[in-house]
């Protein structure tokens, strides 16, 4: 089966494990960064260089650190790092990581307070 839609043409085929088409990008997009409203707290994630090459600095203001975590994800959600914030500013290590996108989440009691995109080149 063949269509085209405006400059676009593309085929579908279909078999016993499904359909496949061909000629279609499938792009998808993930824009959602989230935080809670509920604490008083302001988090600021400073980046140097942004891009970072080295490590990127996670600095808390008007909060207690001894309540939150952080985690490091790759861009497929891998978890890379899961640790405690122990001070107002914690260095987080980038250095030994390969050029991409990672996502830095701060959780209070596994609850998720903010997300912020890193980039490492």
């Amino acid at each position: 089966m063949s269509y085209s839609l405006g400059q676009v043409v593309y085929t579908t085929s279909s078999g016993s494990n499904g359909t496949v088409s061909q000629g279609v990008q499938q792009p998808f997009e993930i824009s959602t960064i989230t935080g809670i409203k509920e604490t008083n707290i302001t988090l600021q994630c400073v980046v140097y260089p942004n891009p970072t090459n080295d490590y990127i600095k996670l600095k808390i203001v008007n909060y207690k650190t001894g309540k939150l975590f952080y985690q490091l994800y790759d861009i497929n959600g891998k978890l890379l790092e899961n640790k405690k914030a122990e001070d107002n500013e914690t260095n987080i290590s980038m250095g030994n990581l390969v050029s991409g996108t990672y996502l830095l989440k701060v959780t209070d009691n596994q609850k998720e307070v903010k997300t912020f995109k890193i980039i490492k080149k």
